[in-house]
């Protein structure tokens, strides 16, 4: 009997620290995802020659870097910073994708700015915006033709006077793009089958005019 008794109480302990290692293991397993580690710590964005680093998509942190944009999409909360967006997840964050549809006053700091069907997108960490009102949305990536190079504007040579930058040059021409698309009735992206109600002469006399008072010299 005291024999049996003794293997019971052997049993209870290794049973014992079985349970507390586990549970041990656990708490660093949490702890490690809460701080940024385990699994892969960083994804390479090679996309478009950026080549910056992000942190992967998944990683789960305590706390937000201290300076972060907020908004609400979807009746989610997300968190937006330096080009990673954040979701959180009870009391930690986790590095998400943005779904389609999200808005952001500025875009990240590190971009690739790419041309879709003469229109510019902007590209960074496996994320598109484009300008949308007074900033940028994030879209579904293109399935059109992308070029790095800025589309011919029509025969239209056009020069900053004011020194804006590459950002304020793409944002400016899609802007008057698209007004003179609504003044003319003429679209130069769409093909030459579709019907329209101008002609490109109209369309570039409306850019010219709309680039003109933005302050470039246009030729």
């Amino acid at each position: 009997m005291k024999q049996l008794y003794s293997i019971n109480k052997k049993f209870a302990f290794r049973l014992t620290m079985v349970l507390i290692s586990g549970i041990l293991l656990l708490s660093m397993s949490s702890a490690a995802l809460a701080d940024g580690r385990g699994g892969p710590q960083q994804f390479r964005d090679t996309r478009y020659n950026l080549n910056r680093s992000y942190p992967a998509h998944g990683r789960v942190y305590r706390a937000l870097p201290h300076s972060h944009y907020r908004t609400v999409y979807g009746g989610h909360r997300y968190y937006y910073s330096g080009g990673v967006w954040y979701r959180p997840y009870g009391s930690y964050f986790s590095v998400v994708l943005p779904p389609v549809g999200l808005f952001v006053p500025f875009l990240p700091p590190y971009y690739a700015t790419v041309w879709v069907g003469g229109v510019p997108y902007y590209y960074a960490n496996q994320v598109y915006y484009v300008h949308r009102g007074d900033g940028y949305v994030v879209v579904p990536p293109p399935k059109e033709e992308v070029s790095q190079t800025p589309p011919a504007a029509d025969d239209l040579f056009i020069y900053p006077r004011q020194g804006q930058s590459e950002q304020q040059q793409a944002d400016d021409r899609y802007a008057c793009h698209r007004w003179a698309v609504e003044q003319t009735g003429f679209d130069p992206t769409q093909p030459t089958n579709v019907a329209q109600r101008g002609n490109r002469a109209d369309y570039q006399r409306a850019m010219a005019a709309c680039l003109d008072g933005r302050g470039y010299t246009v030729k």
